[in-house]
């Protein structure tokens, strides 16, 4: 008699390993984030110093939490591809979604960052 594994099962499967890859890029992803506003800071030194205020720093943490809740969109497709026939080839490919959400934020980043610090 051939056994089957229960769907609950498959999801939780795909969701543990799907938190297993993203969770710890999430620092990397922050990182880079973090480095552009750096580097656009200071390269605007001294004038990105008046830019500094409270207002900006509350932004900029909205910003920061923003960002991350946008990170979290990759498990939607993790996860389901990981359900799907192609769970093998997706596995090994998925950096490249990693490599191309980051550039995309880190883009947006260094926009925010020319506008604030300018």
């Amino acid at each position: 008699m051939e056994q089957t594994v229960p769907a609950f099962s498959l999801v939780a499967d795909a969701a543990t390993n799907s938190i297993r890859y993203w969770e710890p890029r999430r620092l990397v992803y922050n990182g880079v984030l973090v480095l552009v506003v750096v580097v656009y800071f200071a390269a605007g030194l001294p004038g990105s110093r008046d830019a500094l205020s409270v207002d900006r720093g509350l932004m900029l943490f909205h910003l920061a939490v923003i960002a991350n809740v946008l990170y979290c969109f990759a498990y939607v497709p993790d996860v389901f591809v990981q359900l799907s026939s192609l769970r093998a080839a997706w596995l090994r490919s998925r950096w490249i979604v990693f490599l191309i959400g980051t550039a995309f934020a880190a883009n947006i980043a260094r926009f925010v960052s020319l506008h604030l610090f300018a």
